[in-house]
């Protein structure tokens, strides 16, 4: 699942906005979602599945493509909007993914699946101490931990970790860096064409 803030001048993106103007920030999630619909979207191994905000978003068909599901984010705060997007999956393992991960492909989908055989939650951490990715075994139901997390911060990752149930299995996928603000954006704009 694909969890996007639709596209648009002015929404979303808001640290990088402040910085480097709401051109930029719309074009960089513009292309991020078209990026990452291309990169994932046809793979077989799993089907693709969009989670959209704001609800609005997805009256507007000419912005998404027919061939993926697309489903409202719905109200709440992030981890709310998360927890609910999972358990409206179909059955079996669910991975959410962000989209502003520039150097995510399928292979680090197809790893996440693949802990997802050995473990209950599977985290991509992010560099700057949030994750990219929740993965969900969902057999039995694990629920990850979303009730007291401190989001946009570098406690995010710990938070949901720290908010799990002991016993529950956890693993670390790969370690990668969103694009929050002007430094990411800098860094990785020049290596990925934005």
């Amino acid at each position: 699942m694909l969890f996007v803030r639709e596209p648009r001048y002015g929404q979303g993106k808001r640290r990088l906005a402040r910085a480097l103007g709401d051109a930029v920030a719309a074009r960089f999630a513009y292309r991020m979602l078209h990026l990452a619909l291309r990169r994932l979207g046809r793979n077989r191994r799993w089907r693709l599945r969009l989670a959209v905000t704001p609800d609005t978003a997805c009256s507007r068909p000419r912005l998404w493509p027919r061939r993926v599901a697309l489903r409202r984010q719905g109200g709440g705060d992030l981890g709310s909007r998360m927890h609910r997007a999972i358990a409206e999956c179909p059955s079996g393992p669910v991975v959410l993914i962000g989209n502003d991960i520039p150097a995510l492909g399928p292979s680090h989908i197809a790893e996440a699946f693949r802990l997802l055989g050995r473990h209950d939650i599977v985290f991509g951490p992010a560099t700057d101490g949030g994750f990219w990715l929740v993965g969900v075994r969902r057999r039995p139901r694990p629920s990850p931990g979303f009730g007291l997390v401190r989001w946009s911060s570098e406690h995010a990752l710990a938070d949901a970790l720290a908010n799990l149930p002991t016993h529950t299995s956890t693993e670390l996928t790969a370690l990668l860096e969103d694009v929050d603000d002007a430094d990411a954006y800098r860094r990785l704009a020049p290596r990925r064409g934005f």
